[in-house]
């Protein structure tokens, strides 16, 4: 049985925020009385504030992206939980900008609502607010699941960039039809060989027998819709890189962002592994891997599980993608 380190299951959350508003208080501060954690330095260009959020459990998303470049907010709700619509609400009143608010949500029912809430709130104060959805899991891609795709890891791929373009004064009708147009652009699908443990139970969400791995987990600890046989790496990426190729079906060249995320508790040996894979296979398919990103940005909690991320990029996708930004986890 497997134990989180922590005063109570229930202060986990709120324990870790004082300690991240503390560490970088030079990025960030946390506003306790209202849930949120907000950058202290962004662009005086931009016209909209940007404003995210989701449960914890996935660290560093979203926390670790906000700061100057990225997100002006984040709203941490409990492990695996929606932010209440509260946090939402005065996280987007207090870095609104001339033109409003707009909020990137994936694409969870919780999430949602609750943010669906704060901007009719924000209507009532006469404060505009536009919403992009993201929706890039390609596991739940399935007309058994009324919400449709979920959103994962190519989250920060779209803050990132819609962070470089609200920096350039982008207005809000055109940051969310650019993000509308990002998230077309972006699908994602993860494995895992091991399930979360619960810091409630210290259990594993699930068992998994031994030789096995569960073809498209969700970030929440979702079980996939099928467990199969382990295989080596590189008929596994091929698989999985090739489900996400099929479903984008990028023009022949087109340059493309991939990321190769770890889930929580796989090693960075392990997930250069994967990247190394993915690189092979991309340039047998003649397609430029214009950039890459290796590293754990969206985890579920402990989970031994990685995905792969490819986001269709073009030049000025990529010019925006490469603006500087400062956060903890973009330096």
């Amino acid at each position: 049985m497997a134990r989180y380190f922590e005063n109570a299951p229930e202060s986990l959350v709120s324990d870790a925020l004082a300690g991240f508003a503390r560490v970088h208080a030079d990025l960030v501060t946390h506003q306790a009385d209202h849930g949120f954690v907000r950058a202290r330095h962004t662009a005086p260009s931009r016209r909209v504030g940007l404003v995210s959020g989701g449960g914890s459990g996935h660290e560093p998303m979203h926390l670790g992206f906000v700061g100057a470049g990225m997100l002006d907010a984040a709203c941490p709700g409990q492990i695996f939980a929606s932010p209440h619509n509260r946090q939402i609400f005065e996280a987007s009143r207090a870095v609104a900008r001339a033109e409003g608010v707009l909020h990137i949500v994936k694409n969870y029912t919780g999430d949602r609502i609750n943010f669906g809430i704060a901007a009719e709130r924000l209507a009532h104060e006469g404060i505009p607010c536009a919403r992009v959805l993201v929706d890039d899991d390609l596991a739940s891609e399935s007309a058994e699941i009324a919400a449709g795709r979920r959103g994962t890891a190519a989250t920060v791929l779209v803050e990132k960039v819609l962070g470089a373009a609200a920096d350039r004064g982008l207005g809000l009708a055109e940051l969310a039809a650019r993000g509308e147009s990002l998230v077309g652009r972006c699908r994602s699908l993860a494995v895992a060989s091991a399930a979360h443990t619960s810091p409630a139970t210290g259990e594993a969400a699930f068992d998994l027998p031994a030789g096995m791995i569960e073809y498209g987990v969700g970030i929440h600890g979702e079980r996939a819709a099928r467990s199969v046989p382990a295989e080596a790496l590189g008929p596994l990426v091929e698989r999985m890189a090739g489900t996400v190729w099929d479903a984008l079906k990028p023009a022949a060249g087109a340059p493309v962002i991939a990321m190769v995320n770890g889930l929580g508790a796989v090693t960075r040996l392990e997930l250069y592994a994967v990247v190394g894979e993915l690189a092979a296979l991309l340039d047998r398919r003649g397609t430029p891997m214009a950039r890459s990103m290796v590293g754990d940005f969206v985890t579920a909690l402990d989970m031994r599980g990685f995905s792969i991320s490819l986001l269709v990029a073009d030049e000025e996708i990529l010019g925006l993608y490469d603006a500087p930004a400062r956060t903890v986890q973009w330096q």
